[in-house]
């Protein structure tokens, strides 16, 4: 099974909390992760003429295609463990519907849930899952 990457936010703290949040139900070991604003990120997602200085959003690098916002965390849900693969169901309401939704929690992200100075650093056991 080819490895799924996750983009987030390294300094929002929603983010980190998700990241972690899926990081404890990916029993398939599936998702690797990495900051927004790291290097790597402009490696992987360069070549996809992504302007990185307007990304605010997830981003979900999976089989060779890049998903966004709504989409990228319905794809991540959809291989979690528990009921959260049932949350995929949700992928036939527009994207715009979706995305207006998701769009609303990321503009007040920092306003809700902080932000940090620096980007988080995972603990030893977690390096691996880090790109």
């Amino acid at each position: 099974m080819q490895q799924a990457i996750i983009f987030f936010d390294g300094v929002c703290n929603l983010c980190a909390g998700s990241v972690k949040f899926v990081i404890k139900r990916d029993h398939k070991d599936r998702f690797r992760f990495a900051a927004l604003q790291s290097d790597i990120t402009q490696q992987h997602l360069g070549p996809f003429g992504l302007s990185l200085s307007e990304l605010s959003s997830i981003i979900l690098l999976e089989n060779g295609r890049v998903y966004q916002r709504s989409t990228a965390a319905l794809r991540i849900a959809r291989h979690l463990s528990g009921g959260w693969p049932l949350l995929y169901v949700f992928i036939i309401v527009p994207a715009f519907i979706r995305d207006f939704v998701y769009n609303q929690i990321a503009k007040r992200r920092y306003t809700i849930w902080g932000r940090e100075e620096s980007c988080m650093v995972p603990t030893a056991e977690l390096k691996a899952k880090f790109l």
